[in-house]
């Protein structure tokens, strides 16, 4: 075949209808045949298979290269639409969202200028002013969709932080320069939020110690007496600070800050007030728990990432604020894509407010989301996982071989196995390798993490199809796993070890 028959064009449709058919076949019989998340395979056993592979040497078919692709990808891949993946913030796919993904693909729309995107850029500014109506935001408000919460995040700071120089350029009595005002300026934000603050800090030329951490209460929620001596603290330092970042979910813990007492010190003080929904923005969609989010229509900017709990493949974030004119702070004009004249003629040219130029047609998955099953039936699949994890806390709390951190207010919970006789130190290493020798079977996958130092697991349910027997089987391999860890390392008075197969 010729290079040019690989052209997706008028005259190669049907070579595009039948690749893409081998290619929803293979991966539609991959899905049916998944028995656990994961084969095990390790870095040091796969590296070879895909090093052996002579990219100077093309295949020419494209039911050869899928051959191929099962060994170096599909038969090892992670599945997160497996009831027993209980690790990280990834969920399974609604099935219009892959229609949309396949279809965006083809077309390869990118939304940075009208005249590249007729119809996507439309779309786009629709769903944006429909997930601005959800959190509560009145007719000024706009968006941006983005590649993550991390991108969102830094949209918002960074808004944040023209905004602050300009309110202090235009209260100082005397002419500040931008780089005079930056070393003054501080985010504060839950000790228990988003590493991308930090990592946003850092890009806006803040550095990390801009960012002050504000504990958190036994719920691991910002205290907001805490955030107001803070508040205090900096104003008699002579401390501006430019952003406070509120957390609707945290990823250890689910935990949602208190919005509307964050919103009044906010408020009192003029900070901006940013919201991090990446995690908990299913609740814009859950009839039973949207309260959740009250105070969320107060905040300057929210973060929301439709590829966690609205079910959507990556990526799909995006960043909404309040008033749509703060976008202007990333608008650049350039005379071969979006020259300043486009503006007086009202072309709509997404490339206006994004931090990103070339950028996919992300919305259109959740278009098709919100055009075959509604905002109801996400709302109702993000409410399942909510109500799996307040099962799964209920097996924890009443399990003295495990001690849980908090109950759950989302759909995480963090937990450590205790394992008779072990010293915490042991402990420790016990739930380390429990996780570690799970990861290496296959057979289910769970997160980790660290809490007052200490080790810790975590599930992360975001698969309503996981089911309270799934959560139970887990639980057992991890405590069969540690236990026999534990017994070989020195545990004083060992439990009796089980001979019985595992789950």
């Amino acid at each position: 075949m010729s290079s040019r028959s690989h052209l997706l064009n008028d005259r190669t449709a049907e070579h595009y209808r039948r690749s893409l058919t081998h290619g929803v076949e293979r991966v539609a019989a991959r899905l049916a045949g998944t028995e656990q998340p994961f084969t095990g395979v390790t870095p040091a056993e796969l590296a070879p298979t895909v090093s052996a592979v002579d990219l100077e040497k093309p295949l020419g078919t494209a039911s050869e290269a899928l051959d191929e692709l099962e060994r170096v990808y599909l038969r090892d891949a992670v599945y997160f639409h497996h009831p027993r993946y209980l690790a990280h913030l990834n969920c399974p796919v609604v099935i219009p969202a892959v229609l949309g993904e396949a279809v965006l693909s083809a077309v390869n729309s990118s939304l940075d200028t009208w005249d590249q995107s007729a119809g996507g850029t439309l779309i786009e500014r629709r769903l944006v002013a429909w997930t601005a109506q959800r959190v509560g935001f009145g007719s000024s408000a706009d968006g941006i969709f983005t590649s993550g919460g991390s991108q969102s995040n830094l949209q918002a700071l960074l808004l944040a932080r023209e905004e602050t120089c300009r309110l202090v350029r235009k209260n100082s009595e005397t002419a500040l320069s931008t780089p005079q005002i930056l070393p003054k300026l501080r985010i504060l934000t839950s000790e228990c939020s988003h590493f991308s603050i930090e990592k946003a800090a850092v890009l806006l030329g803040l550095g990390t110690e801009a960012v002050v951490p504000v504990p958190c209460d036994e719920q691991r929620r910002m205290r907001v007496d805490a955030l107001e001596e803070e508040m205090a603290r900096c104003e008699r330092a002579g401390e501006t600070v430019m952003a406070v970042v509120a957390t609707a979910g945290t990823t250890d813990f689910g935990s949602i800050d208190p919005l509307p007492a964050v919103a009044d010190l906010c408020e009192r003080a003029g900070a901006w007030l940013h919201v991090d929904a990446a995690y908990g923005c299913g609740l814009l969609t859950s009839r039973r728990r949207r309260g959740l989010l009250t105070g969320i229509e107060r905040a300057d900017s929210v973060t929301v990432d439709y590829h966690k709990s609205f079910f959507q493949p990556v990526s799909s974030s995006a960043v909404l604020v309040r008033d749509g004119d703060t976008l202007r702070h990333v608008t650049y004009h350039a005379d071969y894509l979006n020259p300043a004249r486009s503006v007086e003629r009202e072309i709509p040219n997404q490339v206006d407010k994004s931090l990103q130029t070339t950028r996919r047609f992300d919305a259109l998955k959740l278009w098709m989301t919100l055009r075959v099953m509604g905002a109801d039936a996400l709302g109702e699949l993000f409410d399942e996982c909510v109500d799996r994890a307040a099962d799964a806390w209920r097996l924890l709390d009443a399990d003295d071989r495990f001690d849980v951190v908090v109950e759950p207010r989302l759909s995480t919970l963090v937990f450590r196995h205790l394992p008779r006789g072990a010293d915490a130190a042991l402990t420790d290493r016990a739930n380390l390798h429990a996780r570690d020798a799970l990861f290496a079977s296959g057979e289910a996958v769970v997160a980790g993490t660290v809490v007052d130092g200490r080790h810790h697991l975590k599930f992360t349910l975001l698969n309503p199809e996981t089911s309270t027997a799934d959560i139970a089987a887990v639980l057992d391999l991890i405590a069969a796993h540690a236990d026999r860890y534990a017994a070989e390392h020195g545990a004083v008075h060992p439990p009796a070890l089980s001979t019985a197969p595992a789950c």
